[in-house]
């Protein structure tokens, strides 16, 4: 139907006769001069309907052309000639096309949003495919095309085998809720959607396929954000006979050589931080290490005032109290500091304490009067705190507080404009092997059940369980984890010893992970791996904070899908075939 398309005519083809198909993004009626603006997916062109001494049916052509409306899908035969007002902004805008013909293919009806009125994402969502024909939206997508080609170019390279793992599977409990498809042929029992091919590959390098990867797409039942969604898209990557550095070293050279080769960024070194010490300088597994500010302990300083708050705290197992700086603070109202304590609430903090420090050294404080003026000026001393500043005290448990201190730092560094320009990277190792849940008396993984400890030995994994330290890490950019990986345990008892801590009993190990622990019997070779968010990379590299700017269908926050309207009923017969009856929920 095409010779060409929009956005790749240019000066080389002035004086050619070319066919073009595509959308009305503009169209102009200058009372028998007309003008479009065609859109396809490489770009935009100008096509000029004029009158022409001597050219048969050029009327018939201004009329078609003063009859288009916005979003009108036509073809357009003409020729290219150069403009005599060029349009720098554009790359076609030296040239244009002269109509010869034009032929409207359909006619769109009045659109429920044009793209420059910045419709509510509800509505993108509803109408989602005049949404994906955005400039933007394309432009975004196109850049998520190119991430999943380079990152197949790289490995394919490379040696590493693209095999594909089950999608209907066994539910096996790997940290999310699953989710659950009735089989019809075996009644009442149920495959699971895969969280992860987690366990599929490892069976792999146990297989001896020895480098595996896959795109695989991922389910879990859990509540949705801007970076997470129901089912998702992962890099999944396993090796074998390797340790933490050959999996670490391989996967930063593909993603710095990935982000070079597709928005042409260099990513530079990529540090290493344990999870303890992201924790207490920054308050969080994935810092963002544009924002120049740091946490800073300050149980001693604190330990001989009066306020109470502090003290309950300070040099306690488990406790922590730590000061955040904030340069220019000063300027913040009471209003904003009440804002910034509702913040904190939202992760756990049950009050902020301040000092603030105005340009010309006056203290304004609701706990200066809890400190001997030597002991305050040491606090501030300690904190590097000068004049003009705010600082930030949180209190309680350990956890507790880095997650509030942690995200009044991305909040002051996002208000204050402190967050600098340009890409940091960093490895996060060592990670806790489990975390202790209060509620129900037992350890929970903090990745997953097959991460390998630290430690070779099971007896001493046993007697240190509540401070073992796990062979994980993740890859972090810019305040993002965009990779997530372990050494995988690969000896039989190590891995039922890890069930037992977990509260997994022999038997219910055998239920759900029954095939894995014979697998292990058989010779597994050291193996670990990682998977990588495609999803998360793709904003990040098409300049969005949602990753559902980067999916084609996504899920709104409440689980729907606008667009077709999922989750739906479905009829009572259907439900029979598949054993399955729907319980009305009691009142309440």
């Amino acid at each position: 139907m095409r010779t060409h398309f929009c956005g790749l005519i240019d000066a080389s083809l002035i004086g050619q006769t070319v066919t073009l198909c595509g959308w009305a993004d503009v169209a102009r009626d200058l009372g028998g001069l007309c003008f479009i603006d065609l859109r396809d997916h490489e770009g935009i062109v100008q096509v000029v309907a004029e009158p022409e001494q001597g050219v048969d049916g050029n009327a018939e052509v201004i009329a078609m052309a003063a009859d288009v409306g916005y979003e009108d899908c036509l073809r357009i035969t003409g020729e290219v000639r150069r403009r005599e007002s060029p349009n720098a902004k554009i790359p076609t805008g030296q040239v244009e096309v002269v109509a010869r013909r034009i032929e409207v293919l359909n006619k769109a009806e009045p659109l429920p949003f044009h793209a420059h009125e910045n419709p509510g994402e509800d509505i993108r969502l509803k109408y989602r495919y005049l949404d994906l024909r955005t400039p933007d939206m394309q432009r975004k997508m196109r850049t998520r095309t190119k991430l999943v080609q380079a990152l197949r170019r790289w490995l394919d390279a490379r040696g590493f085998q693209d095999i594909e793992t089950p999608i209907l599977t066994k539910a096996t409990p790997e940290g999310a809720r699953d989710f659950l498809v009735p089989a019809r042929m075996h009644e009442g029992e149920f495959y699971a959607l895969p969280q992860s091919p987690q366990l599929f590959k490892q069976i792999l390098m146990m297989a001896g396929f020895d480098r595996y990867y896959q795109i695989a797409r991922c389910f879990r039942d859990e509540a949705l954000r801007a970076d997470r969604q129901l089912e998702f898209t992962q890099l999944d990557m396993e090796f074998a006979w390797v340790e933490e550095r050959d999996v670490q070293d391989a996967t930063e050279t593909m993603i710095r050589d990935v982000f070079s080769e597709v928005i042409g960024v260099d990513l530079g070194a990529f540090p290493r931080m344990t999870w303890a010490e992201a924790m207490r300088r920054y308050g969080s597994d994935k810092p963002d290490l544009r924002i120049d500010l740091e946490l800073v302990d300050v149980d001693d300083a604190v330990k001989g005032s009066e306020f109470k708050v502090f003290t309950d705290w300070a040099g306690v197992e488990g406790g922590r109290v730590c000061a955040l700086r904030i340069p220019g603070g000063a300027s913040l109202s009471r209003k904003q500091i009440d804002e910034y304590a509702a913040h904190a609430a939202k992760f756990g903090a049950k009050g902020l304490a301040y000092i603030k420090l105005s340009e010309t050294g006056e203290v304004s404080s609701p706990i200066a009067k809890f400190f001997s003026d030597g002991a305050f000026a040491a606090l501030l001393a300690q904190v590097s705190a000068v004049n003009g500043d705010i600082v930030f005290f949180g209190a309680g448990a350990r956890g507790t507080v880095s997650d509030f201190m942690g995200a009044l730092r991305l909040k002051a560094g996002k208000d204050f404009g402190l967050v600098q320009a340009g890409w940091k990277p960093l490895w996060v190792t060592d990670f806790p092997m489990f975390e202790w849940d209060e509620e129900a008396q037992r350890h929970v993984a903090l990745h997953h059940p097959f991460t390998a400890p630290a430690v070779d030995s099971i007896d001493d994994l046993r007697a240190n369980a509540r401070t073992a330290v796990s062979r994980g890490y993740d890859m972090v950019l810019n305040g993002n984890e965009i990779g997530g990986g372990s050494i995988r345990i690969h000896r039989s008892a190590m891995q039922s010893a890890v069930f037992e801590l977990l509260g997994i009993g022999a038997e219910e190990a055998e239920a759900k992970f029954g095939f894995l622990l014979d697998a292990l019997k058989y010779g597994a070779p050291p193996h670990g791996g990682i998977a990588f968010g495609i999803d998360r990379i793709a904003a990040l590299m098409a300049g969005t904070e949602s990753i559902r700017d980067v999916i084609a269908f996504p899920k709104t926050t409440g689980a729907q899908c606008l667009m077709t309207g999922a989750p739906s009923p479905i009829p009572d017969a259907q439900l029979a075939e598949v054993h399955v009856a729907v319980r009305a929920q009691p009142e309440r």
